[in-house]
C-alpha cells in the first residue's frame, strides 16, 4: 500500500504528478497544513515538521521531495522515469532532481518574498544565476535529460511553471515557454497542476 500525504496548491502537487505519471496504485491524505497551528499534531508521526510531502510505502515513510522522486521513480521502473543505477545519465539525472530543491525553490521563494541578500551569503546564489543555469541547460536539450522525459523534470517544470504563471517571476523567454509547451502536454501534468485552475492556485 502507498500512501500519499499531500496538500492542494503546495509543494506536494510535484509528487502528485509523478505518481500520475507512474501509474502507481496510491491513495491521498490530505494533510490541512494552512489550518491554524498548522496540521495536525498526530501528522507529527509521519513528517517531523508537519510538512508535505510524505509517503508511506509498506509501512516505509519517507519524506522530503527530492528523496520521494527518487524512490518512487526506481520502485516503479517500467515507466522509465529514472536512469538505472550505472547508467551514465544517473548522475546528472540526480544533480538536477536535488538541484531544483536547493536552488530553484529557495531562491524563488525569496525573489517572492523580496529579499534582498548578498547571494555569496546563501547557498542558492541569485534568482538570476539560477534562471541563467537552466536556460542553457534547455537551450540544448528538449528535457532536463536530452530527448528523455524523466522524474527530473517534474521539480524543475514545477518551479518554473510556478514561477512563471502564479507569480510572474521567470521570464517568458522562448526557451522556457517551449519545455513548459512540451511538459503542459502530458496527461498527468494537466490533471494535477493545471486543475485546478491558477486562481486556485494563487489563493
Amino acid at each position: 500500500m502507498l500512501t500519499f500525504y499531500h496538500a492542494p496548491r503546495s509543494r506536494s502537487s510535484g509528487i502528485h504528478w509523478l505518481l500520475e505519471e507512474l501509474g502507481a496504485p496510491y491513495r491521498i491524505e490530505i494533510v490541512d497544513i494552512r489550518a491554524e497551528g498548522g496540521a495536525p499534531e498526530s501528522y507529527r508521526a509521519i513528517h517531523p515538521h508537519k510538512k508535505v510531502p510524505a509517503i508511506d510505502h509498506d509501512d516505509m515513510v519517507i519524506t522530503e521531495r527530492a528523496a520521494i522522486t527518487t524512490y518512487l521513480a526506481d520502485a516503479f521502473p517500467g515507466k522509465g522515469l529514472a536512469p538505472a543505477i550505472g547508467d551514465r545519465l544517473r548522475g546528472p539525472y540526480l544533480t538536477w532532481l536535488v538541484y531544483a530543491d536547493a536552488v530553484m525553490d529557495p531562491v524563488l521563494a525569496a525573489k517572492v518574498e523580496g529579499w534582498t541578500y548578498a547571494p555569496s551569503d546563501f547557498s542558492f546564489g541569485s534568482f538570476e544565476d539560477m534562471l541563467a543555469h537552466v536556460e542553457r541547460m534547455l537551450s540544448k536539450n528538449p528535457y532536463v535529460l536530452g530527448n528523455r522525459f524523466t522524474a527530473a523534470d517534474i521539480p524543475v517544470a514545477g518551479t518554473l511553471f510556478w514561477g512563471l504563471n502564479v507569480f510572474g517571476l521567470v521570464p517568458s523567454r522562448p526557451v522556457f515557454l517551449d519545455y513548459l509547451a512540451r511538459i503542459e502536454e502530458r496527461p498527468a501534468f494537466l490533471r494535477t497542476i493545471v486543475q485546478p485552475p491558477l486562481e486556485e492556485l494563487i489563493a
